[in-house]
């Protein structure tokens, strides 16, 4: 189904830990934002482990290495080892490694995660142009990298070196708001060459393939909070996804997202892998869910009832994904999801 348009988020029955065998969790404003664990992560994470679910982390995050990422983790009080740590720095370095000859030289923009990541894969990270570098590797590098980095890969694209990158996301959550992601990086090359990169992270096919070979899930779900990468690359894969809204999509998004940005599941938090998933009714064009009832009247959705706000974010998508259909939402959404302070 995760391949067809969504009408409206499924219920389950049982407990999304018990249903799916491993979750594949973005960590960015999913399971931490910065160095802080978001709330009801560690103890839901040490539930769902407890009772069987293979917990591995999945990050378009290119920075730190799958050492430090499980490190961190433990310290939050999830504990992890650097075998349950897939990264974006990973999947291109594999893509990499896929296209060019081992040994190969490649001009690193970006931080150690990336250095370690192709030096697992045979190929030599190398800081300038003088060094003849045959490509080019662009992951997140952090607040701290230098714009010259920028002029450098420029400088390298521009020679004939073969430009990657590990990811597009323009965003990226942090303890004190929303950040320029690795996306933005690009963006400032791309401008600066013309050229196009090979790109590895969600929500594209290295990144799904590279989680398979390593975790080997056969039941996987995939939880996120990015419609654009977490969501998409489920659909992208045919997996089932659970959507979060602790990172940077908002109800309002959700309401209105496209056929292959709709989730699964939605709930507020990590509390939703240990509970079910209630089912969103539909009679005669009103979709229901808990005390809530929503429809498309004209141009815009109305939204009745009261209780639990999620049970409405829920009734308020399946009348609007199927008014939709395959594609985006164009009804006006705004008062119906103000009802729910969501």
């Amino acid at each position: 189904m995760s391949q067809q348009y969504r009408s409206r988020p499924l219920g389950s029955s049982t407990a999304l830990s018990e249903a799916y065998d491993t979750a594949l969790l973005d960590l960015d404003g999913v399971v931490y934002a910065g160095g802080h664990a978001i709330d009801h992560a560690v103890e839901s994470l040490g539930t769902a482990s407890a009772g069987g679910m293979r917990l591995a982390y999945v990050t378009n995050n290119a920075l730190r290495t799958p050492d430090a990422v499980a490190e961190h983790l433990t310290e939050l009080g999830i504990p992890a080892e650097a075998a349950d740590v897939i990264t974006s720095a990973q999947a291109v370095a594999r893509l990499m490694a896929d296209q060019l000859p081992s040994g190969a030289r490649v001009l690193v923009v970006g931080g150690e995660g990336l250095r370690v990541a192709l030096r697992e894969r045979g190929l030599v990270p190398v800081e300038s142009v003088q060094d003849e570098p045959v490509a080019v590797a662009q992951g997140y590098g952090g607040p701290g990298l230098e714009w010259g980095r920028f002029a450098e890969a420029a400088y390298a694209i521009a020679g004939g070196a073969v430009w990657f990158a590990s990811n597009t996301d323009l965003t990226i959550p942090s303890a004190r708001g929303i950040a320029p992601g690795n996306g933005a990086a690009v963006e400032v090359v791309r401008i600066a060459t013309g050229a196009e990169p090979q790109v590895a992270g969600k929500p594209l096919p290295p990144m799904h393939r590279e989680t398979v070979l390593r975790t080997g899930a056969e039941r996987p779900l995939v939880v996120g909070d990015r419609l654009d990468t977490d969501i998409e690359g489920a659909f992208n894969g045919g997996v089932d996804s659970l959507l979060v809204l602790t990172g940077v999509t908002d109800a309002a998004q959700l309401v209105a997202a496209e056929p292959k940005h709709r989730p699964t599941y939605v709930d507020r938090d990590l509390r939703g892998l240990l509970t079910g998933q209630p089912e969103v009714s539909v009679r005669d064009g009103v979709f229901g869910c808990g005390g809530w009832t929503a429809e498309a009247r004209g141009d815009a959705l109305s939204l009745e009832g009261d209780g639990d706000a999620l049970d409405g974010l829920r009734a308020l998508c399946g009348a609007a994904w199927t008014h939709a259909g395959e594609e985006a939402c164009g009804l006006d959404a705004g008062k119906a999801v103000a009802r729910l302070g969501l």
